[in-house]
């Protein structure tokens, strides 16, 4: 498992990560915006309160919300060009 060692909120709920295997690049994150656990970043204040949780390194935010890195790893690897879209998702 790839572990965040950077995190930082960026405009139009996008989060650029780094990780520690040296992968670095920006998330879109604005479709889960309002969605269950997401309703608090309606207030793009909640969202830039982003932070890395040390023990499991993964993005976290208040109110125990956190996303999983290798997801987030593997998204920014298909996002880069020459990237081979998963068709088993």
């Amino acid at each position: 498992m790839v572990r965040i060692v950077r995190a930082e909120a960026r405009s139009r709920y996008r989060l650029y990560l780094v990780f520690d295997d040296g992968v670095a690049g920006e998330v879109d994150l604005s479709d889960l915006v309002g969605q269950g656990v997401f309703a608090s970043w309606r207030d793009p204040a909640q969202f830039a309160r982003v932070g890395i949780d040390a023990e499991a390194g993964t993005v976290c935010w208040p109110g125990g919300i956190d996303l999983c890195p290798d997801t987030l790893h593997r998204d920014i690897l298909a996002m880069r060009p020459g990237a081979v879209a998963d068709s088993s998702s």
